[in-house]
């Protein structure tokens, strides 16, 4: 018999209704939607959060959310990593890319063979590998690709009377952790080139092993490894080792890099009868760590000849050890080392150690401190200048040389006067370079560890290893957030949204109002600056502005200084008027405490607290101001 159901079993079924047909936007549960509530009760504003900072939200469920705080709290996530980050959008190394096995493409190509672009399979096994004549052309490997994890084992292993061509390998990639294990080993006749090897690429992790070893009367040329690279560390192991009657050419290593690691082990070692040349090793570099280890060593070649190591590169620390020690015969030099505008630390060992027989020369070692020079063959070098008097070397401001320092992009920095309606300047690269992660909750995050006595526990949380890109980020976050705060700044590092907001509020005050570049329309080129708005009408104001770290969730530097202005500017067509973007800039009017080498007074001229600085505000960073209404 059926009975009608009574109020209650009406009510439910009435509410499970409800709530699943509720849609993750418009679910009142989620992140975002706690965001849009949290924001209301804390900010003394009738909108709600700007799209570009709702878009930041979590995207976990009510009811993950609520599972993982659960775990959080009684710290058994890492059991749970990989649906953790996962679901969570997170950056570990569970969800990056695995490197394959071999196997990828093990067949050897046919005589002719060429690629235009590859990144599907992340792994070479053996490309043209024991292949006579013909030759391989390969253009594109994983470029602009977001955290690229390739391993790109043997290229054109043991060919014979081959031409080898190389074009581009991960172009423009984001937090790079890639290998290139051999090219070109044991090859004969033919040539080989490659002309691009992680150019531009941000926060790289990168190894080459072996470039031409063993290659027999083969001219080899490899033009730019790291161009413009930003952050991180590389390393390139041997290029052409033990080989016969082989041309060798390295045209650009870490050239206008800004704050590398990088290593270079060997070069030409073992060389028979050959003409080796490296053109530029570590030029218009930023704070580089440089080590070279091995030029010419136990070589019998014709010419040696290395022309730049680290020329006009501002501060770091170089080390070069051995330079054709042991060899025989043939022409050495070494033209300029060092002929730095900004002294770092520079120290050279060996040069032509127990060498016999050739004629060695060094033009110029540039350091005029901080430096040693030692363990050099006394009988038949001879030293055009050796620069060994202490003190500093003078910076001209107005020096057109300084002011193209190729690690100072155009733009970045700029003058207060240069935000007028109608000027014309450089617009720089605002493009967020950061993988793409969200905040987490803060019922998670007040739940996780973050400082450097739970360092252990934090790389476990994520799967990082000791020595991974993954630690290394992590080690570098905490490091950042618990650095000491400048004269007058006032910091704290964030991992979700609210926290975001209670911090600039308790600087501001509920009146405050977060703001950010519109887009990244005029990136790189030259652009015309349309109307011009002054916050706060233009005059010094407080403000709280945030930078992303780089953590697997979402975290942002955010941090109040002193004596600033912050502008709001059309950004218009330069030949058009057309209006393409609109920025947001932000002038520190007290540079005082600012390094004296810091890349604005490279750039602009000045020293510290001699000039104001201008930058914009790039892409998902913000700036946080005291909204134009009376607080």
């Amino acid at each position: 018999m059926h009975h009608p159901p009574n109020m209650l079993q009406l009510l439910l079924l009435f509410l499970s209704s409800a709530i699943s047909s509720l849609s993750a936007a418009s679910n009142p549960f989620t992140p975002s939607a706690y965001l849009v509530r949290y924001w209301s009760r804390h900010l003394n504003s009738t909108s709600k959060p700007p799209p570009f900072f709702l878009s930041l939200s979590s995207p976990l469920s009510p009811a993950a959310t609520a599972s993982f705080t659960k775990l959080a709290a009684v710290r058994t996530l890492p059991d749970h990593l990989p649906s953790f980050c996962s679901t969570a959008h997170l950056l570990c190394p569970s969800t990056q890319p695995p490197v394959a096995v071999a196997g990828s493409l093990s067949s050897s190509p046919g005589l002719e063979e060429s690629f235009q672009f590859y990144s599907d399979d992340r792994n070479f096994s053996n490309y043209g590998t024991s292949v006579a004549g013909g030759f391989n052309s390969f253009k594109n490997y994983s470029d602009g690709i977001n955290i690229p994890t390739d391993s790109f084992r043997r290229y054109s292993r043991d060919s014979a009377h081959r031409l080898d061509s190389f074009s581009s390998y991960a172009t423009e990639s984001n937090v790079v952790d890639q290998s290139f294990s051999g090219y070109g080993v044991g090859s004969s006749s033919g040539a080989g080139d490659f002309s691009a090897y992680n150019a531009l690429a941000n926060v790289p992790n990168l190894g080459f092993n072996n470039y031409g070893d063993a290659a027999d009367n083969r001219p080899q040329t490899f033009s730019s490894y790291s161009l413009d690279s930003n952050h991180g560390s590389e390393n390139f192991k041997s290029y052409g080792r033990d080989g016969n009657r082989n041309p060798n050419d390295f045209a650009n290593y870490a050239t206008r890099a800004n704050v590398i690691n990088s290593g270079f082990n060997g070069y030409g070692k073992g060389e028979d009868l050959g003409n080796n040349s490296f053109t530029n090793y570590g030029n218009d570099g930023n704070v580089p760590e440089n080590t070279f280890a091995s030029y010419g060593e136990n070589g019998k070649v014709e010419t040696d000849q290395f022309k730049n190591y680290r020329d006009q590169s501002n501060v770091g620390d170089d080390t070069f050890r051995s330079y054709a020690k042991r060899s025989h015969t043939g022409k050495v030099g070494f033209t300029n080392y060092g002929n730095t505008f900004n002294n770092g630390s520079s120290t050279f060992t060996g040069y032509g150690e127990k060498a016999s027989g050739q004629e060695i020369s060094f033009t110029t070692y540039g350091p005029k401190n901080n430096n040693t020079f030692k363990d050099y063959a006394k009988d038949g070098v001879t030293f055009a200048e050796y620069a060994n008097k202490s003190g500093s070397m003078s910076i001209d401001p107005k020096s057109a040389k300084i002011k193209k320092r190729g690690w100072i992009e155009p733009g970045k920095f700029f003058r207060e006067s240069m935000l007028k309606e109608g000027n014309i300047m450089p617009f720089p690269d605002i493009r967020d370079r950061m993988p793409k992660r969200p905040f987490l909750p803060r019922s998670i995050v007040s739940k996780l560890p973050f400082s450097s006595q739970e360092m252990d526990e934090m790389k476990h949380l994520f799967g990082a290893e000791n020595g991974s890109p993954t630690a290394g980020w992590i080690e570098a976050a905490v490091k950042e957030c618990e650095r000491e705060p400048s004269a007058g700044e006032t910091k704290r590092c964030v991992g979700s949204a609210e926290d975001m907001i209670d911090f600039a509020t308790s600087v501001l005050g509920r009146n405050a109002a977060v703001r950010t570049t519109e887009g990244i329309n005029g990136s790189t080129a030259e652009v015309m600056i349309g109307r011009v708005d002054g916050i706060d009408g233009g005059r010094v104001t407080r403000s709280v502005s945030c930078h992303q770290s780089l953590y697997p969730y979402l975290m942002y530097y955010c941090h109040s200084v002193p004596k600033v202005r912050v502008y709001e500017a059309d950004i218009l067509d330069r030949d058009g008027g057309a209006r393409i973007n609109h920025g947001v800039a932000i002038c520190h009017l007290d540079t005082s405490t600012w390094s004296v080498s810091h890349g604005a007074f490279v750039a602009l001229g000045g020293g510290p607290g001699q000039i104001e600085v201008c930058h914009w505000i790039f892409e998902n960073d913000m700036t946080w101001t005291v909204d134009d209404v009376d607080a």
